[in-house]
């Protein structure tokens, strides 16, 4: 289970586009992640966390999407799931086949 967000989606929405507004003007670049992360009680790395993040899910960086990240996480947690189902099942055929095996011998 995840844990809970410490910032609301809103605000994190707002810092990011307040932050790549003010990555594009070069009269502002310099220091803008830490002075807007000031401005709103954000720490100055999980402002550029947020930035790197938005710019690779509009393809201006290279990197993992947030959607592709997301379904990849829905595909691994079903992939442990079947793994575990699946030896769960053997457990079972196992228990049963020496049950089998126990009375033939008898």
């Amino acid at each position: 289970m995840a844990a809970p967000r410490k910032y609301p989606d809103e605000l994190r929405e707002r810092a990011t586009r307040l932050a790549v507004d003010a990555r594009r003007d070069p009269a502002t670049r310099t220091g803008a992640l830490k002075r807007i992360g000031a401005q709103l009680g954000i720490n100055a790395e999980t402002m550029r966390n947020w930035v790197i993040q938005a710019e690779i899910d509009e393809s201006h960086r290279p990197g993992t999407m947030t959607d592709d990240a997301t379904r990849l996480a829905e595909l691994e947690r079903e992939v442990r799931e079947l793994r575990r189902t699946k030896v769960e099942s053997a457990g079972v055929v196992c228990d049963d086949l020496h049950v089998i095996f126990v009375l033939v011998r008898r």
